[in-house]
Order: C-alpha cells, then structure tokens, then sequence
C-alpha cells in the first residue's frame, strides 16, 4: 500500500482517482452482441453462451425441478443465515415506504404522491468465482416489497450448465419469478429486447464486470434503465488511535478480495498507527484463499495520515467512497459533516461484511464517486412516484388568473384559454 503523510490539496486528485482500467474497445463487441440477440433471440443466446460460458444449453430457462432440488443442496446452517439476512432486509426496506398523503396547497386545490412499482425488473446476479447470492436478497426483496409483477433473474451457468444451488434457493425465497441460465452482454441484451423465452424488462439491476457494466450502460440507449452507474468496488476507513489495527486491517482486505481493480484507503492522524495497520494487512493477507487478487487490490490502495480531522473529513467528501467505515471514538464529529458516501459503518464493532449480508442496509451502492449524486439501492430504485390533483370550482377560481397570467407571458395562448374557459362558465352560474 502507497503511504502519504499530510498530503496538500493540489495532491488530491491524484490521491482520489481509482484504478484505471485497461483500454479496451468493449463498445464494439456489445453493439455486435445486442445487435445478433435482437435478431436471432434464443439461437443468438446459446451461441454466446456456447463461447463465453463454453457450456451448450438447450434450455436457457431454469426449470422448477432444478429450483426445488436447489434446498437439498443448501446446509440449514446456511439457509438459517440467509433466513436471518432476509428478515433484516425487509424489515429495513418496508420501513421505506412512505404512505400517501394529501395535502391542499391552497383552497380548493389538493395535490398528493403515490408510489407505483415498476413493473418488469431485470436482477443480474454474476456466478464465477462468487457467487454473489446475497444480491438476490438485496435486489429481490425490495422489488417484493415495491410490487413489481416480474421479476427476471439472470445467471452465468457452470461448465456442466447449473447455477450455483444457493442462488437458487435464495431467489425462489424471495420471489423471483423466472430464472435464466445466461451471463455476461448476452443477459443484459436479452433483458433489454426480450426473446422466445426470455422477457424484456423496464429497469435492469446488480453488479458485474467491465462487460456487464458497459452493456447496462448500452441497454440505456435502448430504452431500458438502470440502478446507477457501476465500477470496482471500494472501501475507505478512517482510523484513530484507539482503533484496533487488526479490525482495521481485516475491513480493508475483506473489500481488496473482491476483485483485483477494487480499491481501499485508510486515514489516519499518526504514522504509526498506519505503519501497524499495514504490518496487520500483510500478516491477515498470507492466510487469505484470494490472497493473490487481494494482494493486486492491495496495490492500487493508498494509507495516508492527516493530522486534522477537518482535512479527512474534506477528504472523505472529495473521494466519495462506496463504504466508509468510521472506527473513531468520537464519531459525532464526523457524521453531520458527510456528504457523500454510499453507506457508513459506525465504531469498532461494525464491518462493512455487516452492509454486504445481514444488517439490514442495501449493498448496491454508487462507485467510482458517485456517491456525489446517486443514492445506493432502496426502495425508490424499484418504484416511481406518480402525482395526482384534483381543483374545485373555489379552487380554479383562486389560482386561475395566476395561471392565466403566466401562460399569456409565455405566450402560450391555449393554455391560458384551457383556464379562461372554465373561470366564464363558473361566472354564467
């Protein structure tokens, strides 16, 4: 890890800039796959999927028998952890969910919100060396929750053609409605045009590599939205003496293992309790089973010492992090002053692990500062929100002549007769 010691300000773009990532031409390659699966639907689908994923399917869909036998291959052990996860995601997700409420903006006039699910959502959830069932729950219940009558899951199958068992048994947990063995720009590109077997959805969501990311962001020049822009994932951590640097040191691995572009940073206001952080990293990293991709993350990451506490938190705000972990012991002093983060994890006792599983809170967040203007996932991801009005005769009659006033300046004379018609016939009764 890169060390820096009370860095200026003119050195922090440098210091916040993520790991770039190699140039390559993806926009060729996912307009060529689009383009096929848009045409030739399914046959498109098994050819991709034949060279991508080196497995040949004759069912793309994943059949009810498979889904049922999916429990026997789960531990109880794991199904009381998944069970456990799921309760805490509801119940932090219902509490999301505003009532309608009616409110008369002047007399005669009232105005309200309603939530409305989307409809059709697409979940892609990647199956490689992570089988990452835990986004199920993070993206399947919300969209319980919110109502949508579809709900579309996508998966990489396995050399022998199966998806991992416990993605399985936790989307039919949830309440997905139908599941496909595909992965990659093949899934997305399906989800967006829809084929013989497989619908086109109005929102697709969930994590992936360059190629997914890239074909999201294609889908949205067609018409179908996303959850929010995606890239590595990252964590920061802000330390104080009395931080345990072995918690410290086991946050910061626990993000490097997912994938070797990931990126954390650790501030601290001592060098030495960044020197014992970084002998902890090296010792906690030899026991690792990802250690090698952990070890490449490792290199993109940066530990930096700031001695004032008003330059970490100006730091924090200018990097925008995906998760930040605060093991101070005075958080207060930093909680009102962020303002852009994904999620924040509070004191010694909360590791980011907590977020990703069974906290409660959403694991889907913004990247690559994002933070600045998007919100991770949440109950608002899965709905839209419709208004509606409704005016009495007292209540043209009160905001008519504004209206009619404001049309004429616009020049917008049809609007202001849509007014002035009513406002005379109220008058002839």
């Amino acid at each position: 890890m890169n060390t820096t010691d009370n860095p200026s300000r003119k050195h922090w773009a440098v210091l916040t800039q993520r790991p770039t990532k190699k140039s390559t031409d993806l926009g060729k390659v996912i307009g060529e796959v689009f383009d096929e699966v848009e045409k030739n639907g399914d046959a498109a689908l098994r050819v991709y999927t034949a060279r991508f994923d080196n497995v040949v399917l004759n069912d793309l869909k994943v059949s009810q028998e498979e889904i049922d036998a999916s429990a026997a291959l789960v531990s109880e052990d794991l199904k009381n952890a998944i069970a456990l996860a799921k309760h805490n995601i509801e119940v932090f997700h219902r509490s999301q969910i505003t009532p309608k409420e009616v409110v008369e903006t002047t007399a005669g006039v009232t105005c309200w919100q309603e939530m409305r699910a989307i409809e059709k959502v697409g979940l892609y959830i990647p199956g490689g060396t992570a089988p990452l069932f835990s986004t199920i729950l993070m993206l399947g219940i919300p969209a319980v929750l919110a109502g949508s009558k579809e709900i579309v899951l996508c998966s990489p199958p396995d050399k022998d053609g199966k998806i991992h068992p416990a993605i399985l048994y936790t989307a039919k947990l949830v309440g997905v409605t139908t599941l496909f063995k595909l992965g990659g720009v093949q899934a997305i590109a399906a989800m967006t045009y829809g084929t013989e077997s497989v619908p086109s959805v109005y929102k697709l969501f969930g994590p992936g590599n360059q190629y997914v990311t890239a074909a999201k962001q294609y889908a949205l020049t067609q018409g179908v939205s996303i959850d929010m822009p995606a890239g590595p994932s990252e964590l920061m951590v802000v330390a104080d003496e009395a931080a345990n640097p072995s918690f410290v040191a086991s946050d910061l691995l626990s993000q490097a293992e997912h994938g070797h572009d990931s990126q954390v940073i650790c501030l601290a206001n001592t060098k030495k309790q960044l020197e014992d952080i970084q002998a902890e990293v090296a010792l906690q990293l030899k026991e690792l089973p990802r250690k090698e991709m952990a070890a490449n993350a490792i290199d993109n990451s940066q530990l930096i010492c700031f001695e004032k506490i008003e330059d970490q938190l100006d730091f924090i705000n200018a990097y925008a992090p995906e998760h930040l972990i605060l093991n101070v012991e005075n958080e207060a002093i930093y909680l009102d002053k962020i303002e852009n983060a994904g999620s924040v994890f509070i004191g010694p006792y909360t590791p980011e692990s907590a977020g990703d599983y069974a906290s409660g809170t959403n694991h889907t967040l913004p990247t690559n500062a994002f933070a600045r203007m998007y919100s991770g996932v949440n109950m608002d991801a899965f709905t839209k929100k419709i208004t509606f009005q409704k005016i009495s005769p007292k209540g043209i009659q009160v905001i008519g002549n504004a209206i009619e006033l404001m049309a004429d300046a616009e020049g917008l004379q049809a609007h202001k007769n849509a007014v002035s018609l009513r406002l005379k016939a109220l008058k002839r009764d």
